[in-house]
This record gives structure tokens, sequence and C-alpha cells, in this order.
């Protein structure tokens, strides 16, 4: 796995940030990804995914996450979901 520069972590924190968090977005989001097919319908886990909802990684480690997996999960690319939608995702879960 590769490192990702802290440098980019706080550049995608502060533009995600910056973005109003739409949690009825986010829940959308989060069924039309089918990110619920492996970690529940709320982030509860229980499929081939963990838990991640509730108490969701910080959104600047969930981002970086989402943009660079580990273990089975596919990256999802800016161009399959945005910075912005995934700040709602997050707003979701958490």
């Amino acid at each position: 796995m590769t490192r990702v520069p802290k440098w980019l972590l706080l550049a995608i924190a502060s533009a995600a940030l910056a973005q109003a968090q739409n949690a009825d977005n986010g829940k959308k989001f989060f069924e039309r990804l089918m990110c619920s097919a492996c970690h529940g319908h709320e982030g509860q886990g229980g499929g081939a995914g963990p838990r991640i909802g509730v108490k969701p990684p910080p959104l600047p480690v969930f981002l970086a996450y989402v943009r660079h997996p580990a273990a089975n999960m596919p990256p999802f690319t800016a161009k399959v979901v945005s910075d912005s939608e995934l700040t709602d995702i997050h707003a979701y879960l958490a």
C-alpha cells in the first residue's frame, strides 16, 4: 500500500470540510455506490466489510482510505464519487 503524504491528507480534509455536509444525500450516495452490500445499510458491518458507522474514522482518514483502500475494498476515484459526496457519506455514517 502506498502511503499518502500528510500534506495531501490536509488538503483533502480542508477542501472537504469547507463543503456542507448533508447526511440525507450521504445515505443516497452510500446506497447508490452499493457500500451497504459490504458494510450494511447503516455502516454496521456484518458483510464482507467492517463496521464504519456511528463513529467513522476522522474525515481525512476516511477520504484517504476510500481513495487508496487496503484489503479487498476497491478504490473509489474522484470520477466515481466526489469529495463532496464522500463528505456527505461520512455525515450519514456519523
